[in-house]
């Protein structure tokens, strides 16, 4: 049997992706304005504590566990300046991984002291600052020795935003832990 023209017109891909993005789009607000409308202002963020810039708020939502070692998210309101460092390893400025064989604090703070540099290059300290994603070969043997570490460069009342994963390798075979930043500083 012939197949009947349908003089119903044919709907297109890109009227399909337009109807789908919109329904996303306010269902997407809609939860958020349901998430958030319960929450206080206070209970939703952190104002810049001590020295901290006054364009970062550290947020720690209701919905969210507490954790004195990083907050869960952090604003960056603009004007600014972001910067993002590459993985940092405990390599010293001859490009050698330092410490003895396996020695993660050696490692762990040659890395923090490279940020440091990449930092100050850019005008910048740890209080800008938003974000740091740590890399290690032995997570559960070394992230409460990170936690120790991290108190030195960043205030505990505005720690950064973090992840920690466990990877199989790193670029060096002696490299045991990396990490990688994002700040955000002042404009120019």
């Amino acid at each position: 049997m012939p197949e009947q023209p349908s003089a119903a017109p044919k709907a297109t891909a890109s009227a399909y992706k337009h109807n789908d993005l919109s329904r996303r789009r306010i269902i997407t607000g809609g939860a958020v304005a349901a998430a958030l409308g319960g929450a206080t202002a206070e209970a939703l963020a952190q104002g810049p504590p001590g020295g901290a810039p006054g364009n970062l708020r550290f947020l720690n939502p209701p919905t969210s566990f507490k954790n004195p070692g990083f907050n869960h998210a952090v604003e960056a309101t603009g004007p600014g300046r972001i910067l993002y460092i590459a993985g940092q390893q405990g390599r010293d400025i001859d490009n050698k991984i330092v410490g003895a064989p396996g020695d993660f604090r050696a490692q762990a703070e040659q890395a923090f002291l490279n940020i440091k540099g990449a930092l100050g290059a850019a005008g910048g300290g740890f209080e800008h600052v938003v974000k740091l994603c740590h890399y290690f070969i032995d997570l559960q043997a070394h992230y409460r020795m990170m936690r120790d570490i991290r108190l030195k460069y960043f205030d505990l009342a505005r720690m950064p935003a973090s992840t920690m994963i466990q990877v199989g390798a790193l670029t060096d075979e002696k490299a045991i832990y990396e990490v990688d930043v994002v700040a955000v500083l002042p404009p120019a």
